[in-house]
């Protein structure tokens, strides 16, 4: 199978954190307004800005099929995922419970990695899976014994963990053209279609204009500039179902900055997860996996400008995933 590449902790810490950041500032950011309003404020400051970005720099673009590659990811990723999300909030869903329903992303993830990439579960990433979905199940007790069953919308929550997961399996197995930033780019400008009609079909207002603003522009900044640029990231360096496994701990560290920044403390059972979150990514990220792509896969790409025509010539081009955190409710 050849050399195995490791997820750095450096990375792996700091996206967790980003990502998880996320869902705090989108609690903030929904109080001030309705989630569609949110919806489309982001992705529409998000795509201005990282157009220019990629306009300015001189970036490429994928062109051809794989622009249309970026687009089905964007349409998944983006649009899928946020417009589950956010219909569930819409619904009364907290954002620590759809942290914790994305965080089965590792599973579903693994499990479509395994058929569509062929990569091979091994006995440690198989553990570390286990682990991440005992981290899950652990943080997610308390609230569902407190509410006493699984609220109904937690079916958009699982909308949105598929639509997450095939994105990111989809990148990694066809999109191997164009430069990170333009392919998110693509994907926040497409997820404004899906958000659109999102926002059409259910009522909106806005209650407070600055708190929307200033909170909007946080989440775009960490969320759908940084936090999707780690994790695009994270998969290019560990592939999808190792990355993926930082949502064993994702939830927990949300749970945790939700308490500072909103002031709800978390129970024993997101400390716990916490705990067991970080074991099932640290073993992830020992379990690597294959440097190169499957024999179906292994014609030469074209490549790219600067510094990524070395990384394309020195490993495999893998997934450079588009999705942005950040999904969240003030429901409690």
């Amino acid at each position: 199978m050849g050399d195995m590449k490791k997820l750095s902790l450096p990375l792996g810490a700091s996206t967790a954190f980003f990502y998880a950041l996320g869902y705090p500032v989108g609690a903030l950011a929904v109080r001030a307004a309705t989630p569609g309003v949110i919806l489309l404020a982001r992705f529409g400051i998000s795509a201005l800005i990282l157009v220019a970005i990629v306009v300015s720099r001189r970036l490429e673009w994928p062109r051809g099929r794989q622009a249309w590659h970026a687009v089905v990811v964007g349409l998944l990723t983006q649009g899928v995922q946020f417009v589950g999300c956010y219909e569930a909030m819409y619904c009364g869903v907290s954002p620590v419970l759809v942290a914790l329903v994305i965080a089965m992303n590792p599973v579903i993830t693994a499990a479509i990695a395994t058929g569509m990439l062929g990569e091979r579960l091994s006995a440690r990433r198989v553990l570390a899976v286990g682990l991440a979905m005992i981290a899950v199940c652990v943080a997610f007790a308390g609230r569902v014994a407190a509410v006493g069953h699984v609220e109904v919308a937690i079916v958009w929550v699982i909308v949105a963990v598929i639509g997450l997961a095939l994105g990111g399996v989809y990148q990694q197995r066809y999109l191997n053209q164009g430069h990170p930033l333009a392919i998110n780019a693509i994907g926040v400008s497409v997820a404004l279609v899906p958000a659109g009609i999102f926002t059409a079909v259910t009522p909106q207002h806005v209650v407070n204009v600055a708190h929307t603003v200033t909170w909007v522009g946080v989440m775009v900044i960490t969320s759908s500039v940084i936090g999707a640029s780690l994790y695009f990231t994270v998969i290019r360096q560990a592939g999808a179902a190792a990355a993926a496994l930082l949502f064993g701990v994702i939830p927990s560290i949300a749970a945790l900055l939700t308490w500072a920044m909103l002031g709800q403390r978390p129970d024993i059972g997101v400390v716990i997860g916490l705990v067991i979150g970080a074991a099932a990514c640290l073993i992830g990220a020992g379990a690597g996996r294959p440097v190169g792509r499957p024999a179906s896969l292994s014609e030469p790409t074209q490549a790219v400008p600067g510094q990524l025509v070395h990384q394309m010539r020195t490993r495999s081009v893998g997934s450079r995933y588009s999705a942005s955190p950040g999904c969240t409710s003030n429901a409690s």
